[in-house]
């Protein structure tokens, strides 16, 4: 599968490179990214989990998994998951980013485009993301994306030996078309008008 490349205004979504652990590091270590992702990205962050997490990417043969590139820089990270089996036209949407670019609009913008990407390129038919309570801004970046809340999942979530309540969030894409096609005429940067460089799953 050739992943693609999305140059937006603020970040460039591209694939990750074994050459990204230096920045990975540098930006991933922090306990305050951790705290709101599950348990497979870890703090303290070292050397040798960007390594196995950039080896574990180049494997990956299924997902959609980018960087987020911020001034020539690996600062975050952006990926579409797709289940299996009866859910397979399901796919669960996840991100994160260096806390030193938090409120430019970078995450809003990106999940946007992943999106676009996931419901032209690919075949996914519906999209969630599971949220800790304790992050409403990843809350607010899903709502402005058209993402609707489904249900509070009420002591779903072990992190850091507390319970916490996990907020599903879920778009259609039958609900992004119709949103999409509305405002189309809107913008000349509108998301019928944007480029992708690669192909989906």
């Amino acid at each position: 599968m050739q992943l693609p490349v999305i140059e937006l205004k603020h970040s460039i979504l591209r694939p990750w490179h074994p050459d990204d652990a230096s920045t990975l590091i540098k930006h991933a270590n922090n306990p305050r990214i951790a705290s709101n992702l599950r348990d497979g990205f870890p703090y303290p962050y070292t050397l040798q989990d960007a390594r196995n997490w950039l080896k574990m990417v180049g494997e990956n043969r299924e997902d959609v998994i980018l960087a987020i590139e911020v001034n020539g820089e690996a600062s975050g990270g952006i990926g579409l998951h797709g289940l299996k089996d009866v859910y397979r036209y399901n796919g669960e949407i996840g991100y994160w980013l260096s806390e030193r670019h938090w409120g430019k609009g970078i995450v809003s913008e990106a999940v946007a485009a992943m999106v676009e990407y996931a419901f032209t390129k690919c075949s996914w038919l519906r999209l969630f993301a599971c949220i800790f309570e304790n992050n409403p801004s990843s809350m607010r970046v899903l709502e402005k994306n058209g993402f609707k809340r489904e249900a509070i999942h009420k002591k779903a979530v072990m992190k850091e030996g507390v319970l916490r309540d996990e907020h599903l969030y879920a778009l259609l894409k039958d609900q992004w078309l119709a949103s999409s096609s509305s405002s189309s005429s809107s913008s000349s940067s509108s998301s019928s008008s944007r480029d992708f460089s690669g192909t989906g799953p």
